[in-house]
């Protein structure tokens, strides 16, 4: 099946809306609950599967919801189609944490895209996402992404989202070494890995981590600079930044006798 033809802008800075316009009986496929506004001529539909198999048989539904569910999306996709006679109509979409939206065309990727498994916000209908398992023990259980990726494929438009800010990098037959949570894509044609964090003293004391990703290969990464754990990491109470405008230890004391 062909995507359907999807015409878009990104609203915004730091948190980003993505907004698609679209022609009478055209479709977009977005995860669960990203909606934000749509215009009155669009409907929606929520079902199991993408829709880049109309003809698909129930089993064959019940195991793409399946792969969903394993890799920790929601069993369902939701349809949006401008159900109007003439006319555009629009519908806008946004990621639920703050992070940049990032417009892919899939023509250009012919073996596809492998997403971390909550990457993916919106695409045109037509776009097959499908189980993507990581091959390597390491980089399933340490990688940040574990075994489970998404693989994005098709002819259309996809739009997947990062934390904080994106930065796309050509490898050409290279090695690039990077913190485990902020990959956010790369093309099947680059190898990824997990390697130690140097010697015993900066591992411990480095405050990188135990462990480095490693991208080595021909092809185009995504990368991210604030995943979404060490969001949560920093907004946590005892995260790292929890005293920091109390002014240092004293308004730390300070502040623990007057919540007595």
């Amino acid at each position: 099946m062909n995507s359907h033809e999807i015409d878009y802008r990104i609203l915004g800075a730091d948190i980003q809306v993505l907004e698609v316009e679209l022609d009478p009986q055209e479709t977009v496929i977005a995860e669960a609950g990203a909606m934000v506004y749509m215009d009155e001529a669009i409907t929606f539909e929520t079902r199991m599967g993408d829709g880049s198999a109309p003809d698909q048989g129930l089993l064959s539904k019940l195991f793409s919801a399946g792969t969903r569910l394993i890799t920790g999306e929601s069993l369902f996709l939701t349809h949006f189609t401008h159900r109007g006679a003439a006319g555009k109509s629009k519908v806008a979409f946004s990621a639920p944490y703050p992070g940049t939206i990032i417009p892919l065309d899939l023509s250009t990727l012919p073996q596809g895209l492998i997403v971390q498994k909550d990457g993916f916000l919106a695409a045109a209908r037509g776009t097959k996402i499908s189980l993507h398992l990581n091959q390597k023990l390491g980089a399933g259980f340490f990688g940040g992404e574990g075994f489970i990726l998404q693989r994005l494929s098709g002819d259309g438009r996809a739009f997947i989202h990062a934390g904080g800010t994106v930065i796309e990098k050509q490898l050409n037959n290279e090695l690039l070494r990077v913190d485990t949570g902020c990959v956010v894509a790369f093309e099947p044609g680059i190898d990824f890995s997990i390697t130690r964090a140097g010697g015993l003293k900066s591992m411990i004391f480095g405050g990188e981590g135990l462990l480095l990703a490693t991208l080595r290969g021909t092809g185009r990464v995504w990368l991210q600079s604030m995943p979404i754990k060490k969001l949560i990491q920093a907004l946590s109470p005892a995260g790292g930044n929890a005293r920091k405008e109390s002014g240092g230890v004293l308004g730390g004391l300070l502040n623990g006798v007057l919540d007595e």
